[in-house]
């Protein structure tokens, strides 16, 4: 079993607030997790799937129901299914208010789950399980496989390749077919979803416009933007903002769109093989997302990722921000003899940064004038990422 970076953390957190909510997309091990930390006090917990009509059933009188095991810690998994239980946890806490006594799972991003997002504030701390990160990796399992395969569990170590994109075809299957509907109640065509999350696919790290996609799709541009919304609100794209600076540049204002797991990305662009992705166009960006992904997923709480473009050209893939200040920006390479770019160095100037690195997959750490450095990808999360304050 993989240790997961968030065991730990919401050990700590059960000890300190009444509920804790595990987010994050399906599949990716939340329901494992929740039971690992359970196991230690096995006799103390319980246990409902509300994806099971049985378990949602005993939850016809939810108040009684709960305040019954008031002294257990209860796991409700999938619980964006009932939006209704977090008014009913709010005055169960308060009456009875013990930390841990609440293990929530979900799929769903409260802000698009009507009515939960502020029903238990100071009550409840959320915190996202992503895919497996490249911190958590086995030793046998090499970061080209992890980059191929993605970060979800049944993917990555899955015995074979073709195992693996078996795995992937499945659950995208699933999620155009089965899940959005399931996760926020809204009814998507499986045609135009697929479609748009192919095209996502294809452009993958470029600057979103939704006219473009809302055309080639047949459908507003509002409803485009609201079913990225679902999309993003499902844990399956990412949107990179733009930093806007004070300064009389024209800068791009549009986000930049991901396709956060990898694995997912290449099923989608029929990608099976390692080789097959080297030979592919896409994949510059694709490393460029893997990276963006493994950098998100390890940032720091008071830190926050943007991107940086004007209209002349210059670009950062990266920024690191600190408030309203930026302190470091990154160029992600696939080469491993990258050159260092005009518009790159024209950012630094912009934006005034003095530590900034180009991320590639396997150079050696080496410097590059006064405030350049380049990296492999692994060298830069273990040894580098945590010093950016």
């Amino acid at each position: 079993m993989i240790q997961r970076n968030l065991d730990t953390v919401i050990r700590k957190l059960l000890k300190q607030y009444p509920a804790v909510a595990i987010l994050g997309p399906r599949q990716v091990g939340k329901t494992t997790l929740a039971k690992q930390i359970a196991t230690g006090k096995k006799d103390n917990t319980i246990y409902l799937d509300l994806e099971k009509a049985a378990d949602r059933s005993l939850l016809h009188d939810a108040h009684s129901y709960l305040e019954h095991y008031k002294n257990k810690c209860v796991v409700l998994d999938e619980v964006q299914l009932m939006p209704d239980l977090f008014s009913v946890l709010r005055p169960l806490i308060d009456e009875h208010r013990k930390a841990g006594r609440f293990i929530l799972l979900g799929s769903a991003s409260p802000a698009l789950v009507k009515g939960v997002s502020e029903t238990l504030a100071g009550r409840i701390s959320y915190k996202e399980l992503s895919p497996i990160g490249i911190t958590e990796l086995p030793e046998k399992i090499t970061m080209r496989k992890h980059w191929l395969r993605g970060g979800f569990p049944d993917s990555l170590l899955a015995r074979t390749d073709a195992m693996s994109s078996q795995w992937l075809s499945d659950f995208i299957r699933s999620y155009v077919e089965r899940d959005m509907e399931l996760l926020f109640g809204i009814s998507i065509s499986n045609s135009t979803l697929q479609k748009l999350w192919t095209m996502i696919a294809h452009t993958s790290g470029n600057v979103w416009n939704a006219e473009t996609y809302a055309r080639s799709i047949g459908v507003t541009a509002p409803t485009i933007l609201r079913y990225l919304d679902y999309m993003e609100g499902s844990f399956m794209i990412r949107r990179l903002q733009p930093w806007f600076t004070n300064t009389k540049k024209r800068l791009v204002k549009s986000p930049k769109v991901y396709v956060r797991d990898t694995g997912i990305l290449h099923q989608l662009l029929h990608i099976h093989s390692y080789d097959s992705l080297l030979s592919n166009p896409i994949v510059g960006a694709s490393w460029e997302g893997y990276v963006v992904e493994q950098i998100a997923q390890q940032l720091s709480p008071d830190l926050q990722l943007y991107y940086y473009r004007t209209h002349d050209g210059a670009e950062c893939d990266l920024v690191i921000v600190k408030g309203i200040t930026p302190i470091s920006c990154i160029e992600i390479k696939h080469s491993n003899s990258p050159a260092i770019s005009k518009g790159f160095n024209v950012c630094i100037d912009d934006l005034k940064t003095k530590r900034n690195f180009v991320i590639t997959p396997a150079s050696e750490t080496s410097p590059v004038g006064k405030t350049i450095t380049v990296c492999s990808a692994t060298q830069f999360i273990n040894n580098h990422l945590s010093t950016i304050k």
